[in-house]
C-alpha cells in the first residue's frame, strides 16, 4: 500500500462535477464544475499538494473546532491541558485530525470514506485522553457535494466531542468583496484580543453583522462565530454566497447536528487575502469545551454522533437537503 503523505490526492467525479480530496486529514482540496466549454468553475477555493494549503483550506476539525482559551478545559471534574498550537495566541485550535493520515475505508468514482482512530493512551499526553473512531464521507450526486461525519466513542468513559469543517467558497470573483452573503445566525460570539470567546453572545439584529438576508460583503472583515441558527421546517440551516452580475449562487446546507457556523474573510492569508469566504459548519461554537451549553457533545462509550452538510451551485437548480444521497437520518446519536 502506498504511504499516505500530505501530497496524496484523489479525484471524485460525477457528470460535470469534480472533487479533489486527500486521506491526509480527510481534507477537501477542491470542488468544481466543468462548463460546456471545458472550463473549470471553482466552488470550493482549494489547493494542490500539502505545501499549497492556505488558511486551513478544507480542513476537518475534530475533536474540537475553533479555539480553546489557553488550551485548558474541565470535564467531569478533571482539568486538561491541550497543546497550544495557535499562531494568534496561547490557545489550542482545531483539534488533531487535520494533520493525520486517514485510512480509505470505501472508494467509488463519486464517493469515498476516510477513517481515523484517536487512542486515549496516545493522546493523553496531548491533553485529550479519550478514544474515538472517526469517519468522513464525501459524495457527489446529481446536484451537490455532501460531507457526512461519524464519531464513535470506543473508549471506556464519556468524551467531549465537537466537529467542524473549514471550506472556503467562491462565486468566481477576484475578491470576495464583490459578492453577497447570507448567514443563518441570529447571534454571534464576542471574542477577546486573542480571538477567544468572552462568554457573551450578541444578537445580530440592528448590527452590521446581521446577514440573515443577503447583504454585500464589501469591506466587512469577518472572523465571527454565529450561533442560534435559523432553520427551515426540516431543521436545515442554510448559508449562501452569490454574485448577481454572473448569476452565480453557492448554497451550503447543514443538518441539525450543526449548531454554529464560523465565517471568515481570510484577511490574514498573506498571498491571497479575501480571495474566498470561509463558511465553516460546526457542531458547537468556538471554545465549547469551556461552554458546554454551546453545543458540546457528551459522547458516552459506544455512542455514535453523526451529521451532514452539503454544498451546491444553486444557479444550476434547486438545492437539496443534506444527507439525502447517503442514507440514514440527518442527525444521529445512537448507541
Amino acid at each position: 500500500m502506498t504511504p499516505v503523505t500530505p501530497d496524496t490526492e484523489l479525484t471524485l467525479s460525477f457528470q460535470n462535477q469534480r472533487a479533489v480530496v486527500s486521506p491526509w486529514g480527510a481534507s477537501l482540496r477542491r470542488y468544481l464544475l466543468i462548463d460546456a466549454d471545458g472550463r473549470e468553475l471553482d466552488i470550493a477555493w482549494g489547493y494542490s499538494g500539502g505545501n499549497g494549503k492556505r488558511g486551513g483550506q478544507g480542513d476537518v476539525l475534530i475533536p474540537f473546532p475553533g479555539r480553546i482559551g489557553n488550551g485548558r478545559f474541565s470535564f467531569d471534574g478533571q482539568t486538561f491541558q491541550l497543546e497550544c498550537n495557535d499562531k494568534e495566541g496561547p490557545n489550542a485550535i482545531h483539534g488533531f485530525v487535520r494533520n493525520l493520515p486517514w485510512q480509505i475505508q470505501e472508494s467509488r468514482p463519486n464517493r469515498i470514506t476516510f477513517e481515523v482512530h484517536l487512542d486515549a493512551t496516545a493522546y493523553a499526553v496531548r491533553g485529550y485522553p479519550f478514544s474515538l473512531r472517526i469517519s468522513v464521507t464525501y459524495e457527489l450526486d446529481e446536484q451537490s457535494l455532501s460531507c457526512r461525519f461519524s464519531v464513535t466513542n470506543v473508549g471506556h468513559a464519556p468524551a467531549p466531542v465537537g466537529v467542524g469543517f473549514h471550506p472556503y467558497f467562491t462565486v468566481g470573483t477576484s475578491s470576495i468583496d464583490e459578492a453577497e452573503a447570507q448567514i443563518p445566525g441570529t447571534g454571534f460570539l464576542e471574542f477577546n484580543e486573542r480571538l477567544v470567546p468572552t462568554g457573551t453572545i450578541y444578537p445580530v439584529q440592528d448590527t452590521p453583522w446581521d446577514y440573515r438576508r443577503f447583504r454585500p460583503i464589501a469591506q466587512q472583515r469577518f472572523n465571527h462565530c454565529y450561533v442560534n441558527l435559523e432553520r427551515d421546517a426540516k431543521g436545515i440551516a442554510t448559508a449562501s454566497l452569490r454574485h448577481v452580475p454572473s448569476n452565480r449562487t453557492i448554497t451550503i446546507t447543514m443538518d441539525e447536528a450543526f449548531s454554529a457556523v464560523v465565517v471568515y474573510t481570510g484577511d490574514a492569508i498573506a498571498d491571497a487575502p479575501r480571495a474566498a469566504l470561509a463558511i465553516e459548519p460546526m457542531t458547537c461554537a468556538s471554545d465549547a469545551f469551556n461552554h458546554p451549553d454551546w453545543g458540546l457533545m457528551r459522547l458516552h462509550p459506544g455512542e455514535t454522533f453523526s451529521g451532514c452538510w452539503s454544498v451546491d451551485d444553486s444557479s444550476r437548480g434547486t438545492a437539496r437537503t443534506p444527507n439525502s444521497g447517503i442514507g440514514g437520518a440527518a442527525c444521529v446519536l445512537e448507541n
